[in-house]
């Protein structure tokens, strides 16, 4: 078996056995659009002092900047969208070219903003834009890549989540220090304009690859109803179960997100370089490991018991609860850092099976619609719910903890992250029943 160069630390694409050069190519790419994805979306988190700082804004309202403005239109286009890249006449790898054009230039006008209104509104472009990603991208790996595999290059695509975020810290940090917050948000959205053009023009939608054969047969099936795809999904208990699990994980990870940075600045006195650099190892290389281990772990194990493809992210997040709330706990900035990274490899070691497990659960028309409703949980309940949720508990509770109300909200995140972890484990018990074998 030939391997794909690594990307960090032994982090490799899928193998070349049963995928393609062309597939391959594709994974790259879209791993790297994905990273974009990220970057623009979470730079905000490092951000969040000095924008709050620039124009007199509150801890609710940076929280309502960083989850519901995007959140809210990204969940809301997100199945629609879906939907017209379910059909079969839709080139995908145009629809994620132009979302991507789109989202990359709405970062960009967010440097512009001169007041919490502007700001609002060019972070909702920002989630019309990422709206068409995603959904599009994995309906276009699983129709790339071999069932036994599809684990592993979902969670290869995921791993865009902690490089995006971890670049977003790094670059952020940086560029705030020196130039400030406005020209870190104009650095990040305008090389996407011209990733875009590279999509486009080196990605090939494998629709248009198919035989006369396959294309009549393709035509001759009755594409599903948007009431049939729905009624498909809802049937399947595992989705609900893995639906949950993920949107809980969402609230949190987002919630986490953005305020551990925050909690770090305040109650440990890092500036934001300093912050930024913390985070990106944990959220960025740790992130990355995990999302790369919890996709080989359900590759390698499913197989054997199809359960086994949920059972590393269940009991992973029941472990990493209590080590994640004694790095809340300590006092010492660098062993706190230090305590967060193995609960961050547990905690990002779903992606991979819980969207493989999607793909798998509804037939081939549905999975771009499967995929949507995952990421309308995981953002509008997540994301559109989490910072601005863990921002109006922080204000809540200043009165009584003062500088150190983060660090309490934080306690709290660090317990429920039992929850997804009961989800994944009572939808791995429904995976034989239910899991379709293409």
């Amino acid at each position: 078996m030939t391997d794909k160069p690594a990307l960090a630390g032994g982090i490799a694409a899928p193998s070349a056995d049963g995928v393609s050069a062309q597939t391959r190519t594709m994974l790259w790419i879209l791993l790297i659009v994905y990273i974009f994805n990220f970057l623009d979306r979470q730079i905000v988190n490092i951000l969040a002092e000095p924008i709050k700082a620039d124009l007199g804004l509150s801890d609710t309202q940076l929280g309502l900047l960083a989850g519901p403005a995007f959140a809210v239109f990204y969940a809301l286009l997100g199945i629609p969208i879906a939907r017209y890249a379910d059909k079969d006449g839709t080139n995908r790898v145009r629809l994620i070219a132009i979302s991507l054009a789109i989202w990359s230039a709405m970062t960009a006008v967010c440097g512009l903003a001169q007041n919490f209104v502007q700001l609002l509104l060019a972070r909702v472009g920002v989630g019309v834009g990422e709206a068409g990603c995603t959904p599009a991208a994995h309906s276009l790996i699983s129709d790339s890549v071999p069932v036994e595999k599809r684990s592993s290059a979902i969670a290869f695509y995921g791993l865009g989540v902690p490089i995006g975020s971890l670049l977003g810290l790094i670059i952020g940090g940086v560029v705030n220090d020196i130039y400030g917050w406005r020209i870190a948000l104009m650095m990040v959205g305008a090389p996407g304009i011209l990733l875009a053009l590279v999509v486009l023009f080196v990605m090939r939608e494998p629709r248009h690859s198919r035989t006369a054969e396959a294309v009549a047969t393709a035509r001759a099936v009755v594409p599903l109803s948007t009431g049939e795809a729905l009624r498909e999904i809802f049937s399947s208990r595992a989705f609900i179960y893995i639906l949950i699990a993920a949107s809980v994980v969402a609230v949190l990870g987002y919630g986490k997100a953005l305020w551990t940075i925050s909690f770090f600045i305040r109650s440990h006195g890092l500036s934001t370089t300093e912050a930024g650099l913390s985070m990106a190892v944990v959220l960025g290389l740790a992130g990355a490991f995990g999302t790369w281990l919890g996709g080989k772990m359900a590759d390698k194990y499913g197989p054997r018991d199809k359960k086994h493809l949920l059972t590393f992210p269940a009991y992973g997040m029941a472990v990493a609860a209590p080590i994640l709330f004694l790095g809340y706990y300590m006092e010492d900035w660098r062993v706190a850092v230090a305590m967060l990274i193995i609960p961050t490899i547990l905690n990002s070691a779903y992606y991979g099976p819980a969207y493989g497990c999607v793909q798998g659960l509804v037939q081939p028309r549905a999975r771009a619609v499967a995929a949507s409703i995952m990421l309308f949980g995981q953002n509008l309940i997540g994301l559109g719910l989490g910072p601005f949720l863990f921002g109006v508990l922080s204000d809540a509770l200043q009165p009584v903890a003062g500088q150190e109300s983060v660090r309490w909200v934080l306690y709290g995140a660090a317990w429920l992250g039992l929850i997804p972890a009961f989800f994944f484990w009572r939808a791995s018990l429904r995976l034989k029943a239910e899991l379709k074998s293409g």
